[in-house]
């Protein structure tokens, strides 16, 4: 499950990953706006609208994208609490849970930490041959934080468990791949 946190909109994405290949179950978003302007209450909505999507999907891992610093504090300070209680979400359904910092999921991705909202919608459609409405950029950064966790496990077959100094320890652990 991938989540960008939000006050005003929550990007949500739930993933079935297998060894080689990503299926999207669910992609949406979540919005506050109907919910006034009170924090406390837009913070209860949150944790239940995870606790749902958690209770509905029932995935095992959470990949986060945390908040970056902005020139505006309260809009930080707000954006954290968001991610602490989608967070706290999680940690009550057991799931394993991985915040991801926004350029390394961008980086993932499109190989640019620095690529703007439509090059991840874009790159995003290219690997996972679907198409995403502009109305979703939430959700697609939410699907782009699940697949960089994705990518980032032992399970994407991207990276070994185990890692070598040279090419003669490599092949000795791996004789199928010489021909």
């Amino acid at each position: 499950m991938g989540i960008d946190p939000g006050t005003n909109v929550l990007g949500f994405a739930i993933i079935d990953a297998g060894k080689k290949n990503i299926q999207v179950v669910e992609i949406g978003v979540v919005t506050f706006a109907h919910l006034g302007s009170e924090q406390t209450v837009k913070l209860r909505y949150i944790f239940e609208q995870v606790q749902d999507l958690i209770r509905q999907h029932r995935p095992t891992e959470l990949a986060i994208e945390q908040p970056f610093y902005a020139k505006n504090v309260q809009s930080m300070l707000k954006l954290g609490r968001a991610q602490g209680v989608a967070i706290a979400a999680g940690m009550v359904n057991n799931l394993n849970t991985t915040e991801y910092l926004p350029k390394k999921i961008k980086r993932a991705v499109t190989g640019n930490g620095n690529a703007s909202k439509e090059q991840v919608a874009g790159m995003l459609e290219n690997i996972l041959h679907t198409t995403f409405s502009e109305k979703y950029f939430d959700a697609t950064d939410a699907l782009a934080a699940a697949l960089c966790h994705w990518y980032q496990s032992s399970h994407a077959g991207l990276q070994g468990s185990k890692s070598y100094s040279n090419w003669k320890a490599f092949l000795k652990d791996n004789p199928q791949k010489i021909k």
